[in-house]
């Protein structure tokens, strides 16, 4: 625990200079794409935010400067599985960011979507030493959290004090300053698998860079795709990406959860490749083109050519209704849906006052999507792009690019996490497993 926390810390310390310096890069290595954005920092980004303003109000402080995607090689259900592919993979898109920004980029702040994330709902308490709360009694009342066991082969990733309640009054995002005599604190924890997170490390590692930063990508796409009253009054972000969909809910502008399905779009285009018989390549052009949800009773008479170079005129000739393909993605599609309901029933989702979802994601963008997702997760569902920030390419404002925004808007305005406070290291327990989000009935 000590460890990741230190390394944690550092990564802070090495964001701050890289913004002092003005110039960071943004890594999203997905399943299906790797992308790569170069922010450029003005003086105002490292100032404290004047009062009242929110993260998500503070955008002036940066703008793009350069992106590029490329496909992704070597990674499969969001975690890095060929090291040298992906290595390449990051190599060219970084590079290739860097010639349209005109400028070298030694730091970058990289989020993953696998790794296996668990959530827990954590809660402490201490007694105010100085009757004003300081920087010390939040990192005391921090320490004093039950931590569970989560086992040698995890770590952290995330650790944000959702709530503070000073003696009778709660619901408090900093009551640092403020007079009382005993602070309590909710924290949301997750966990990912250790070695996912440190298979990421090496890798860009030997691209040689610096990681300034990291992320949960289901964290990030709901920071970019969530608008404020959404995030404020409860909301789930569903991240449907190529090779797993991740799921974040979020309250009090706090992320309060979050999970991932190992399914995504590359799921769908092996359907239709082994239902129809032919590559991947093609099977995701059909995907892309005709692909839907929905049939009607126009689409048993829309035919759509495979084509093919088998040399097989017969075979190469083939002709199929876009009834039929749209027989062979819907079941996969509702799979996916099923699995993020049954996630955020566990997660206690219907105890939110909002129980708003949104989809985003490159998978996001099968057409009919919103309306069977109406039916399975409920009826307050949306489709859900990222937040415009200043000098981001047309090219790069799809859901695709959810989480890389979300990123941009995590790297410029990081919100409190553990690591940000003093906590007295020696006093961390490891208690009692508690698990996620009991804090929906209790508290909310």
């Amino acid at each position: 625990m000590k460890d990741l926390y230190d390394s944690q810390r550092e990564m802070r310390k090495l964001r701050k200079a890289a913004m002092q310096r003005g110039v960071i890069a943004i890594l999203d290595v997905g399943t299906s794409k790797i992308a790569c954005l170069v922010l450029r920092f003005d003086g105002a980004a490292t100032e404290p935010q004047a009062e009242g303003i929110g993260s998500m109000a503070g955008q002036s402080s940066f703008r793009v400067i350069g992106a590029a995607t490329t496909r992704s090689r070597g990674v499969r259900f969001g975690e890095v599985e060929a090291m040298g592919e992906t290595e390449r993979a990051i190599r060219t898109a970084v590079q290739a960011a860097q010639k349209m920004a005109q400028v070298r980029v030694d730091h970058v702040i990289a989020c993953l979507s696998g790794a296996r994330p668990r959530s827990y709902g954590l809660d402490g308490a201490v007694d105010i030493e100085d009757s004003m709360v300081s920087d010390g009694d939040i990192g005391r009342v921090l320490a004093a959290c039950d931590v569970p066991d989560y086992g040698p082969d995890r770590e952290v990733l995330h650790a944000h004090p959702v709530n503070f309640a000073l003696d009778h009054r709660s619901g408090m995002s900093d009551p640092r300053g403020q007079i009382g005599q005993r602070l309590t604190t909710d924290l949301h924890m997750m966990t990912v698998d250790a070695t996912a997170l440190q298979n990421l490390y090496f890798c860009i590692k030997r691209c040689d860079l610096e990681l300034a930063g990291i992320a949960s990508s289901s964290y990030a796409s709901a920071l970019s795709t969530l608008v404020e009253d959404e995030q404020e009054l409860g909301a789930a972000c569903i991240d449907m990406g190529g090779g797993s969909t991740g799921i974040s809910v979020f309250m009090k502008k706090h992320m309060i959860y979050a999970d991932t399905v190992r399914m995504g779009g590359d799921h769908v285009t092996g359907d239709i490749s082994m239902g129809l018989q032919v590559p991947l390549s093609t099977a995701e052009r059909i995907k892309t083109f005709y692909g839907g949800v929905v049939a009607t009773g126009m689409d048993d008479r829309e035919k759509i050519e495979i084509g093919g170079d088998t040399g097989d005129w017969e075979h190469d000739r083939r002709t199929v209704s876009r009834a039929e393909l749209i027989g062979i993605m819907r079941p996969r599609v509702e799979e996916i849906l099923e699995e993020a309901r049954m996630r955020l029933d566990a997660a206690g989702f219907e105890y939110l006052p909002s129980q708003k979802i949104v989809l985003t994601g490159g998978a996001s963008q099968i057409p009919g999507l919103d309306g069977l997702a109406a039916k399975i997760l409920g009826q307050q569902v949306r489709l859900g792009r990222p937040l415009r920030v200043k000098g981001l390419p047309q090219a790069a404002t799809g859901p695709a690019f959810s989480s890389g925004v979300g990123l941009t808007l995590f790297a410029a305005h990081p919100q409190d996490e553990w690591w940000d406070f003093d906590v007295p290291v020696e006093t961390y327990p490891a208690r009692s497993l508690k698990r996620a989000v009991k804090w929906f009935k209790d508290n909310w």
